[in-house]
């Protein structure tokens, strides 16, 4: 399936009213015009350096590798900073540098395998002020080839009740840059595994695909944004599909 222009609508609002229900009340978010309106004002009422945030360090990347440890950090966050964070949007700032360096000065709260990357817990953006001064933000304009399909699982033993999930993770690769890349998957995994549709245990098959058009499975969350060559129009730029139950 290609989702539509409803449908992206609809992904997207639904994501507004799970951050942020009030904002749901105030504008009319099964138009263009009232998404594009919604996302004004929350910029109006919070300044960027007053929501909540997360930084990541990036030393080397392996985009599936980088997908799993994204959601163990997020698996592993308490309540508190993780609904803070969600209403916030699940903002982050991706910089360069090399944890290795770094870990004896800033407190990370996640490190990933291999120590390639590395989480700071959420918290307001003077919080990692030092950081963001000290390393420049992660700039990789080139357009991110698609790829055969890659197999990751998630840490942690399944819920009790819940068998582990497949899931699918789609991202369009036309036009998107390695850096662009991550904000889009970072926001699509982040708040599928805070809003329980990914849980420890799963797993996750990342697919690079030049658009996403013929999806063979239902789709459980896109993250949409402006299509820049069409107005008023939006583009799914990532999708995460549940494929299976583990037997």
């Amino acid at each position: 399936m290609t989702p539509t222009q409803r449908a992206l609508r609809e992904h997207t609002a639904a994501r507004i009213r799970s951050a942020r229900p009030g904002l749901g009340a105030r504008h009319d978010l099964t138009t263009y015009d009232g998404l594009v309106a919604a996302q004004h004002h929350l910029t109006a009422e919070e300044p960027a350096d007053e929501q909540t945030q997360v930084v990541v360090v990036i030393g080397d990347l392996d985009l599936a590798h980088w997908a799993r440890d994204t959601c163990a950090f997020a698996l592993g966050l308490p309540p508190g900073p993780a609904a803070a964070w969600r209403a916030s949007f699940t903002r982050t700032v991706f910089l360069a540098g090399n944890p290795r360096n770094l870990h004896d000065r800033f407190p990370f709260a996640h490190v990933g395998d291999g120590h390639h990357t590395a989480w700071t817990a959420p918290g307001p953006a003077a919080d990692t002020t030092t950081l963001r001064r000290l390393l420049k933000l992660l700039h990789a304009p080139a357009d991110l080839p698609p790829a055969p399909a890659q197999h990751v699982d998630l840490p942690g033993a399944p819920r009790p009740g819940r068998a582990p999930a497949r899931h699918g993770v789609y991202l369009a690769t036309a036009g998107c840059g390695v850096a662009e890349a991550l904000v889009h998957l970072n926001h699509l995994l982040v708040e599928a595994v805070l809003d329980g549709l990914i849980a420890p245990g799963d797993r996750l098959t990342l697919h690079r695909v030049p658009r996403l058009a013929g999806l063979a499975r239902p789709v459980v969350r896109v993250r949409a944004v402006p299509e820049p060559h069409l107005p008023g129009r939006l583009r799914a730029a990532a999708a995460l599909t549940q494929e299976a139950r583990h037997a």
